[in-house]
Parts: structure tokens; C-alpha cells; sequence
């Protein structure tokens, strides 16, 4: 047995046992008494211990019942009328201290029985944060040891986007990009992928079709590449997207023009593979909201009627689950449950769950914070913002680089944030009808135990790249 293992068995109390590739679990108590200690070493450690760790996680979760899963089969459930749309799933970043906000997320699921709902992290985020894929999903997996849940859980690739700046200049190499980090994501147990090619739209086209024809095709290419690398046994749910968040509301022609040249280009790519679960759609909403100068948001006004339309189309003509709406974190509590009044099938939430963060910490670490921002998102500072909307715009950059630091706050003050996010997550998953949802889970999720590989685990992360115009 090689030294990095013997540490981690160690670290761990020998709960678990490895012979060869393979991981046996002895005792499911000390595991969940310990597995903190795998999570920091993935999160922070520099050497083969970050990968070994992510590996003991994927396979002691699958030992004890917990797979990675895709959400697709329950949205066609729903897209052929089968499962009720008495729910929206939320699908939630959390980008700072992800797997204690993942053990508040699971804590709220299981008093209520909840199934249908989302862990899920951008291609920009992955950045700010300093999360890889398979970081991220050892966050996810330890949590659910943790609090013993057991059965699919789903986690997403949310914005698998191109940069419009970056293909411009160099197609090929920033779609070979995408192309890179959906296969990163897949063997890390990403069994949900949002391909988002929609920065390409050009709306000064003179039809509406030419408008999509680009975003269609290469969504359509990205989706053919998933289908030829996804798992024997699991579909991979993918979804597209009409038009990028914070511009004008999406139109039903727009959703036909997007979804018939891509059911094109996809018959032809990948013959007789599934197309897509979802499609999100713009109800002028922008990711993180509009702060003003004294540090309060502007107020959101959602098209509901746009979620609805839409999703009734996406569901009658193209046999999806609905649409998605992105950018919704600011909006007031109480409408919360339009999105289930207006059938939408996925609901996107980020930003609140950062705020907490930074409402929570220690005032002297928040400052450091802000300092550190000060000197290093500098260039981010417009003229006549205000240090609250500076601060609050920014913030997300300090995520990663004090990640550490983050870890090593006092049990008590981790324990406060995760109890109040606890009550966050009690709160939006009562307003989106989750409540009994694992009865659909159950129903439509099929188990599939795919078996980690080691050598997608023990090898150097990818490098980091510039994400200043990805959406979030």
C-alpha cells in the first residue's frame, strides 16, 4: 500500500480498506465522523492525496447506495404528461464552502422527502471558486455520507458556455474548451450538462433562424459528443438555451428556430440518440440581479407568462419537460411559487447563497476579503460605482483564493452558516413544491452504478482560465 493511501485510511480511522482499485467500507460511522478530513484533503491538498481522496468519496458513496444520476428520464416523464407539475426542481451553486452548504441542502431534502433537486456548478465558477468537476462532486457525495442520504443524486453542469469574445478569434480551440470540460465533468459524475452556446446568437440577422442557426448547430455537436461519452446505462440530461441571461425576453418563434434546426443537426450528428430535457429561456431576469448604490437590489420582474408559454411549447412539440429560468436568487421570496404556477421545470439559484456567505462569516475575515478585492478586482471598479456595488459585484472573485482560509474557520461559525442555509433550503423547497418528490425520483430514476475510474481522479487538475465573460 502506497504512503498517500495509508495517510487517508489513516485520516479516516482504517473505516475504509483498499486493495488494488478497489474500496471497501468497514465502518459507515467512523466514515461519516471523519470524512471532513477527505474533503479539506481534496479541496487544499497539492499532492496525489487531493485526487486519492475524491476517488475513496465516489467509492464509498457508491458502496453505500449513493450515484451520481441523470434528472432526464423524470423531465420526459413530464414532458409526456406522466409525472405531475405540481414541482419546479431547483438546482443550486454553491460555489463557497460547498460541501457544508451540500450537508444543509440534504438535511432539508430528507425532512421532507424531497428527490427532485439539483447540485450544480458553471464553467465560470469552476474559476472563481477553484473547483474542478471532481472536487465539487467529492463535495456533494461526503455530504450526502454525511447526513445518510441514499439513493440519485444529480449534479450539473450549469453554463457549459463559449465565450463569444474567445470563438471569434479562435473557434475551434474554445470549443475544444467546452468540448474538454464536459467529458472532465462527466467522469467526474456530472450526469446533467447545460451546453450553452447561446452567446452566439447574432439578433442582427434578418431572420430569426439564422439568429439560431449557430447556437442550434453547436449545441447540437456538444450534445453528440456527450451522447457518444455518457455511461452505458445512464442518458444524460442536457439541456440548451435560446439566448444569453440579461437581454431581451425569448419568443416562441426563437424556441422553434432553436429547436428545429438542432433536432436537425442532431439526427444527423448522433442517430436516434435523445435530444434535450430542457431548454432555458430569457424572462429578463440577469444573473446576480441589478445592485444599486446603496446596496440593495433593484426589484426583478419576471415574464412568468413567458416560463408558461414556453414550456407548454417545449413539452407539446418537442416532448421536453419545460423550461428553465435562470438568474431568479433575488427575486422576493413570495413569488417563488409562480414558478410552479407557470410550469417551469428548473429554477436556477446562486447568488443568495453567496450573500449568506459573506452575511455570515466573521466580520474581520469579511473584511480581509474586501481588501483583498480592493487591490485585485480593482479593474472591475466602474466609474461612480459604489463600494457596495463594487463589493457586491466582485465578492465571488475572493471565493477561491481564501477557500483555505474558509475551511479553517471555527466549527461554530461553519456550523452557524450551514443552519442558516438549512433554512434557506427549507424555505425555497417548500415555494417549489419539492416536498414527496422522491416518490418520482424513485419512479423514473433507474440506478445505474457506474464505478469511478482512478485514473480520471490521481492526475493533475486542469489549469485555470479567464471566465470575466461567462455567465454564471
Amino acid at each position: 500500500m502506497s504512503d498517500p493511501i495509508k495517510t487517508l485510511l489513516e485520516l479516516v480511522e482504517k473505516s475504509l480498506a483498499v486493495e488494488g482499485k478497489n474500496v471497501k467500507l468497514l465502518d459507515v460511522n467512523k466514515l461519516r465522523k471523519n470524512i471532513g478530513k477527505l474533503v479539506e484533503r481534496s479541496a487544499l491538498a497539492s499532492d496525489s492525496t487531493s485526487g486519492w481522496s475524491r476517488y475513496l468519496v465516489r467509492a464509498a458513496a457508491l458502496e453505500l447506495g449513493i450515484y451520481p444520476a441523470s434528472i432526464h428520464d423524470l423531465y420526459m416523464a413530464r414532458g409526456r404528461g406522466e409525472a405531475p407539475m405540481t414541482f419546479t426542481t431547483p438546482a443550486f451553486n454553491l460555489r463557497a464552502l460547498s460541501f457544508h452548504a451540500a450537508c444543509a441542502m440534504f438535511r432539508a431534502a430528507k425532512k421532507i422527502n424531497a428527490g427532485a433537486f439539483i447540485f450544480e456548478l458553471a464553467r465560470s465558477e469552476m474559476s472563481y471558486t477553484a473547483q474542478r468537476p471532481s472536487e465539487y462532486a467529492t463535495n456533494i457525495f461526503a455530504a450526502a455520507i454525511v447526513e445518510g442520504f441514499v439513493g440519485p443524486v444529480f449534479i450539473q453542469g450549469d453554463h457549459f458556455q463559449v465565450s463569444a469574445k474567445r470563438y471569434m478569434t479562435d473557434p475551434e480551440t474554445e470549443m475544444q474548451a467546452v468540448r474538454d470540460l464536459s467529458l472532465e465533468a462527466i467522469a467526474a459524475g456530472f450526469f446533467n450538462i447545460d451546453v450553452d452556446t447561446s452567446t452566439l446568437v447574432d439578433i442582427h440577422l434578418p431572420t430569426v433562424d439564422e439568429q439560431q442557426a449557430l447556437n442550434s448547430r453547436l449545441s447540437a455537436e456538444l450534445s453528440a459528443l456527450i451522447r457518444s461519452r455518457e455511461p452505458a446505462g445512464v442518458t444524460i440530461s442536457i439541456g440548451g438555451e435560446i439566448g444569453e441571461v440579461g437581454t431581451t425576453n425569448s419568443t416562441e418563434p426563437e424556441l422553434r428556430a432553436y429547436m428545429n434546426a438542432y433536432n436537425t443537426q442532431l439526427k444527423s450528428l448522433a442517430p436516434g440518440k435523445p435530444g434535450l430535457s430542457k431548454i432555458s429561456v430569457l424572462t429578463g431576469t440577469s444573473h446576480g440581479g441589478t445592485v444599486l448604490p446603496d446596496g440593495s437590489l433593484a426589484k426583478v420582474n419576471i415574464a412568468f407568462d413567458v416560463l408558461r408559454d414556453l414550456s407548454r411549447v417545449a413539452r407539446k412539440e418537442y416532448g421536453m419537460g419545460g423550461t428553465v429560468q435562470h438568474g431568479a436568487s433575488t427575486l422576493p421570496e413570495e413569488n417563488f411559487n409562480q414558478f410552479v404556477q407557470h410550469e417551469a421545470i428548473e429554477v436556477h439559484l446562486a447568488t443568495n447563497f453567496t450573500t449568506m456567505f459573506f452575511d455570515n462569516i466573521p466580520a474581520e475575515f469579511k473584511r480581509e476579503m474586501y481588501e483583498w478585492l480592493d487591490v485585485n478586482s480593482a479593474g472591475e471598479r466602474k466609474p461612480g460605482m459604489t463600494d457596495e456595488q463594487f463589493y457586491y459585484k466582485t465578492r465571488k472573485n475572493a471565493v477561491g483564493p481564501f477557500k483555505a482560509k474558509s475551511y479553517a474557520l471555527p466549527e461554530s461559525e461553519k456550523e452557524n452558516l450551514g443552519k442558516a442555509w438549512e433554512a434557506q433550503f427549507d424555505k425555497l423547497f417548500n415555494l417549489l413544491g419539492v416536498k414527496d418528490t422522491r416518490q418520482y425520483t424513485d419512479k423514473f430514476i433507474k440506478p445505474v452504478k457506474i464505478a469511478p475510474v482512478l485514473a480520471d481522479y490521481v492526475k493533475v487538475d486542469a489549469a485555470a482560465e479567464d471566465v470575466s465573460d461567462l455567465a454564471d
